[in-house]
């Protein structure tokens, strides 16, 4: 049964959770929505401070971007490595910044 009230995931996010070679999640869509819904809020709690530490430390977008995946992506941290790329990616499109380039790859596009 489908809820109408439900909101679209972006595939984008869907696909943080299909291994390579598959076309499943490996999670439930509630797991995945969960898990959105707490990325999504993440990136648009950290649009402020973004701004904040490109002002203060006067340094690049970029340079603000990569430490705040160093954080996300840090021990300890309550996101896997791919849900931190893709909110890095998210926080540089709701700031309308270039998008992060990462040293395995091009940043996987956000929502």
């Amino acid at each position: 049964m489908n809820d109408p009230n439900q909101l679209p995931l972006p595939p984008s996010f869907i696909a943080l959770f299909v291994p390579a070679g598959r076309i499943k999640p490996t999670a439930s869509r509630e797991e995945i929505a969960a898990r959105y819904d707490f990325c999504e809020d993440l990136a648009s709690a950290l649009t402020e401070r973004a701004g904040t530490l490109l002002w203060e430390l006067a340094v690049t977008e970029a340079d603000v971007l990569d430490r705040m995946h160093a954080g996300l992506a840090g021990e300890g941290s309550a996101l896997s490595a791919a849900e931190a790329r893709w909110v890095l990616c998210r926080l540089a499109e709701l700031l309308d910044w270039p998008m992060p380039q990462f040293s395995d790859g091009p940043a996987p596009p956000s929502a």
